[in-house]
């Protein structure tokens, strides 16, 4: 399976991490009801501005699985749900909501 992390800036808005145009190592989890996401980054100018805007995030997880329709699952960031660990360079995002699609089974029906 190959899997893309993407955080970004309200639905349509520019994204910050992609992990599809550029890998960096990231992990995520469940937690009871909620989804918690450790992303590996140095400071940088992105993370800056992906800061001043943690509180209108919206992070995607894109699955794509041989012979399948690429599945979407869409997670919803909270208010206070984004930190940054300077010193281990540990950027920490919680969603508290999720939706789950697959883009092929919502196409238009003529």
């Amino acid at each position: 399976m190959k899997e893309t992390f993407l955080v970004k800036h309200a639905v349509g808005g520019r994204a910050f991490i992609d992990t599809g145009k550029n890998p960096i190592p990231y992990t995520w989890k469940q937690v009871e009801e909620q989804w918690i996401f450790t992303v590996q980054i140095e400071k940088a100018e992105n993370i800056a501005e992906l800061l001043k805007w943690k509180n209108e995030l919206n992070v995607f997880i894109f699955q794509e699985i041989e012979n399948e329709p690429t599945k979407k699952l869409w997670f919803y960031v909270g208010d206070d749900s984004v930190h940054y660990a300077e010193e281990t360079g540990e950027l920490t995002i919680v969603a508290k909501s999720q939706i789950v699609y697959i883009p092929e089974q919502f196409s238009a029906q003529l």
